[in-house]
């Protein structure tokens, strides 16, 4: 309907479309008109991926257009409830299956894929999708959503991305006796078959896009996923969102905090609730944080404690993996979470453990018995995982608690009338810039400083008028800006210390990540040879 009547003229379609011609402005209004008559945010998902499949344009320019309503319902929480629902809702694949049978075929599937210049992969399992568990292929939903914030973030080219499923069974029962569950119906393959999966898909992507194309790990397991990052991130481009991305964010946050307690992060102690990937993930970057500050690793690591599904990590406990037992401490086992806070007096507490309501009324208010701001960080998602809602935290400290979570919640107004907004540590600050930053530079591989830079470029974004608002975080209505800052950031980090591969450097970075923004206007091209009709001889453009 943007056509104009020269333009209908040439391609052949006047009379195939009605009269009036409506800009994209228009049709904006009328996404938006039809998005508020969806009765829950289910169908909301369903009418916006509908919308994506028959025009990428419009999908991206409505999402910009106002990206703090949209990005819960194309991320988190609403993402969530698309993945449980997935074969309820699939319309039209998006992205690429590869099943744990298609081995030694890898290569000829990626070919199947009709763009040859791929720039950013996001793949998954479906192992552990949020902390909704093992979906399988409904995990699809997850890579999917994840790019599409790579391009209403920072503005990565949506044909220079893939989504990727490798399908290896579930052992999750209810979808392998769903009807409508798209994936393998068996158990999950595990050991060396997975691994040879892995493998040749990895050296397949390679091969077909390049060693600088980007490879970001989503939702695996917590074995595969430190096994895999570790196995592969000093050999290809990629890194893991879930270990990687969320420490980013989680430590901006707690910098962004050190402007209101007033002093350093190694005078904290930090309590984890959880010892997953993204506990393990945040404890990691606050050690690399901590030296940074200039203590020793030893010291740093002696500053934060956690406790897992059996309590509290301590010496002498059997059966800890090695990511675990480096945050080991002297200590008799404590199975309670309240009991260890009571021992252990942190001065900020950090839930990644998937267990709603974890933090309870009495671990609140003794954190705020301990600490004049005590940090209470309830990053789990979806909403119901969350450990506590903001309102609590707020109402139960009385205002003085240092609040972020992972799904987002509503401003909350106190009784003395002050408003609060509650920071959502949301990986959609990081994951996009860091993206773009790589992609635009050519990194051949992604080291654990590149994630500490992002943490400290996003803490900085941080006004003193967002602090007294509650907020650790820029509103999410500046992320596109706030994302091409890091990613800039990140590019002149690479080209400083010898981690790009384009040549020769550019001299102006913020001109190299804007030459990669993608454009949500519909595009103009010229035709060089064309018979034209009398009543179209004088045009010279075409919009598609």
């Amino acid at each position: 309907m943007a056509f104009t009547l020269e333009e209908r003229l040439q391609l052949g379609i006047h009379g195939l479309l009605p009269p009036c011609i409506l800009s994209q402005d228009v049709q904006v209004l009328r996404v938006l008109r039809n998005y508020e008559m969806r009765k829950d945010d289910l169908d909301r998902y369903i009418f916006l991926m509908a919308l994506q499949d028959r025009n990428e344009k419009l999908f991206y320019k409505v999402l910009t257009s106002d990206i703090e309503r949209f990005m819960p319902i194309v991320y988190t929480p609403t993402v969530g409830l698309a993945c449980q629902q997935y074969g309820l809702a699939f319309r039209r694949p998006r992205g690429l299956f590869i099943a744990i049978h298609d081995r030694g075929h890898i290569a000829t599937l990626l070919k199947s894929w009709p763009e040859t210049d791929i720039r950013a992969i996001v793949v998954t399992d479906g192992e552990r999708i949020l902390g909704l568990g093992d979906l399988g292929s409904y995990g699809m939903g997850i890579p999917v959503g994840k790019l599409a914030l790579y391009t209403a973030c920072v503005g990565v080219n949506p044909q220079q991305c893939l989504p990727v499923m490798l399908d290896v069974g579930t052992n999750n029962e209810e979808l392998l006796k769903d009807p409508l569950y798209i994936g393998l119906k068996h158990k999950r393959i595990r050991g060396q078959a997975y691994d040879d999966l892995v493998e040749e898909f990895m050296e397949a992507v390679t091969e077909r896009y390049g060693q600088s194309c980007l490879i970001q790990f989503e939702d695996f397991g917590n074995t595969n996923a430190f096994r895999l990052l570790n196995k592969y991130r000093n050999k290809y481009c990629t890194f893991n969102d879930d270990i990687q991305g969320t420490a980013a964010v989680a430590v901006a946050g707690l910098l962004a905090a050190l402007r209101i307690t007033k002093n350093k992060l190694s005078d904290h102690k930090f309590l984890f609730q959880g010892a997953g990937e993204a506990a393990l993930g945040i404890a990691e970057l606050i050690v690399l944080a901590m030296e940074k500050e200039g203590i020793k690793r030893q010291q740093a690591l002696s500053r934060i404690w956690m406790v897992d599904s059996k309590g509290l990590i301590v010496q002498g406990r059997a059966n800890l993996t090695e990511q675990k037992l480096q945050f080991a401490h002297p200590h008799s086992e404590v199975r309670n979470l309240a009991d260890v806070v009571q021992d252990v007096k942190p001065t900020a507490i950090i839930g990644a453990s998937a267990i709603g309501g974890a933090f309870t009324e009495q671990i609140i208010k003794d954190m705020a018995s301990f600490n004049k701001h005590p940090i209470i960080f309830a990053l789990s998602n979806p909403t119901s995982k969350a450990e506590c809602t903001a309102e609590q935290c707020y109402r139960l400290t009385e205002g003085q608690a240092i609040f972020a979570s992972g799904s987002p919640f509503n401003p909350v107004t106190m009784p003395c009338g002050k408003v609060l907004h509650p920071g959502q540590g949301n990986n959609a600050y990081i994951f996009p810039g860091v993206g773009l930053g790589v992609i635009a530079c050519g990194m051949r591989h992604i080291h654990d400083e590149i994630f500490l830079i992002a943490a400290e470029v996003l803490a900085e974004q941080v006004l003193e008028e967002h602090l007294a608002e509650g907020r650790l975080y820029p509103p999410l209505n500046t992320i596109q800006t706030v994302s091409r800052i890091l990613a800039v950031k990140i590019a002149e980090y690479a080209f400083k210390n010898g981690m790009a591969s384009v040549y020769p450097e550019p001299e102006d970075k913020q001109a190299l990540i804007n030459s990669f923004i993608y454009n949500t206007n519909y595009d103009d091209f010229v035709i060089d040879s064309y018979t034209w009709p009398e009543e179209a001889s004088k045009i010279q453009t075409v919009k598609i």
